[in-house]
């Protein structure tokens, strides 16, 4: 019996071979993982409450101060606008400077921008920032070039 179950040809217990698809399996997958993304994506999306101050115009026309710039050359070679300066004397060169330009007061006022050579090490850029931020000059900017 198992002889003309397995092959021959025809008989009553012959099947023949099917190669249609069936999707119907396959569509109601599609369908349970669109209702799972329906109900999952909503609660995905997170909101974070911040309380934004409003915008205010500028109604005296007063135009930001002057930052000082200061450079980094490759050789770790630091300058304050045209004048060379080092790590040590960073910060009573940038009070000159401030003073010189008219701007001396509280750090917190003053704006201070970097500009380095591509090729500047990671610990003499780091060093100028960290010296920065002991100082008390926290409005630091970084200064990069165009790309077009």
């Amino acid at each position: 019996m198992a002889a003309k179950l397995a092959g021959g040809g025809g008989g009553r217990y012959s099947l023949g071979q099917n190669s249609e698809i069936n999707v119907t399996p396959f569509v109601d997958i599609l369908l349970v993982l669109l209702i799972i993304f329906m109900v999952a994506v909503p609660m995905a999306v997170t909101s974070i409450k911040i309380d934004l101050p409003p915008a205010v115009p500028n109604l005296t026309n007063e135009k930001p101060k002057e930052p000082v710039f200061i450079s980094i050359q490759k050789s770790g070679a630091i300058f304050i606008a045209d004048k060379q300066s080092s790590l040590d004397n960073l910060e009573g060169d940038l009070n000159a400077k401030f003073a010189a330009t008219g701007q001396a007061g509280p750090k917190d006022d003053q704006r201070v921008m970097i500009r380095a050579d591509a090729d500047v090490l990671y610990a003499d850029f780091m060093g100028v920032l960290n010296q920065l931020q002991t100082a008390g000059w926290y409005k630091v900017g970084l200064i990069n070039e165009d790309i077009h």
